[in-house]
């Protein structure tokens, strides 16, 4: 399988595909955001038992999370806007290029900050042309620990991406983020979403088909480089969602 991007070839090479997702079930998985685990429970009412173990012909059970605190997510537009967008009316490739390469944070007084220095340094190792990136960047910041599968991120102040990182990103037309962190933005940063905003160039000229995928893992078995990607998203008519990326791995020609 291959796709061709500005001239440059995709070709898958037949490793098994690398699920960046992070599962959230009944107290495990990552979370942020000072919410607690996904919870899960069994419904029981006027007679009816959700629960074959327990004695009921179906399990049928009510989930409680946000999607924006429990595990890997993809959020539009929506997510800063007054006006209601839905990541449900975006339209994914089935497959589209992408870049993965690795970054270590800068530090900043008391933070750790991704810089369009540290992109355009990152990239440049694995895309020499002039010309776009592709539309898919997936980001994996170092250290990378498998922790991370299942950290809780709440008053941490973890890394986060300045607004010129972002510009960057806007400037060399990448449509879509996918970031090992609970959000572009600092944690405390008293609502500016400098890093969001600047992404989805709003309110001057919103990029609504521009996604922001947080809260992934991608593995150090899965090489800094070009591959292939499947945005996989679940049916929620909201601002987020939680989603499923799925890197093919490519030759690196």
């Amino acid at each position: 399988m291959e796709l061709e991007f500005q001239g440059v070839a995709f070709r898958a090479n037949g490793d098994p595909e690398v699920d960046l997702s992070i599962a959230m079930g009944d107290g495990h998985g990552s979370r942020a955001w000072y919410v607690d685990f996904m919870q899960i429970h069994v419904v029981r009412a006027n007679g009816f038992l959700g629960s074959v173990a327990e004695g009921g012909a179906v399990n049928f059970r009510d989930v409680q999370f946000n999607p924006h605190g429990n595990g890997t997510h993809t959020e539009c537009l929506g997510h800063i806007s007054p006006e209601a967008h839905s990541v449900n009316q975006l339209t994914f490739p089935v497959l589209m290029p992408c870049l993965v390469f690795s970054v270590f944070p800068e530090a900043r007084n008391e933070d750790a900050v991704i810089t369009a220095r540290e992109l355009e340094e990152s990239a440049s190792e694995h895309w020499t042309s002039d010309s776009d990136l592709p539309p898919a960047i997936i980001i994996r910041t170092l250290p990378n620990a498998a922790s991370k599968r299942g950290r809780n991120w709440s008053n941490s102040n973890p890394p986060y991406f300045d607004r010129e990182a972002m510009d960057w990103l806007v400037n060399r037309r990448v449509d879509h983020v996918l970031v090992d962190l609970p959000s572009v933005d600092r944690e405390v940063d008293g609502g500016a979403l400098a890093a969001h905003h600047a992404f989805w160039t709003y309110p001057d000229s919103p990029r609504h088909q521009a996604t922001i995928t947080e809260l992934i893992y991608a593995p150090d078995s899965l090489p800094d480089g070009r591959h292939l990607l499947n945005l996989q998203t679940a049916a929620f008519d909201m601002d987020a969602t939680p989603s499923r990326p799925i890197v093919i791995p490519c030759h690196q020609l």
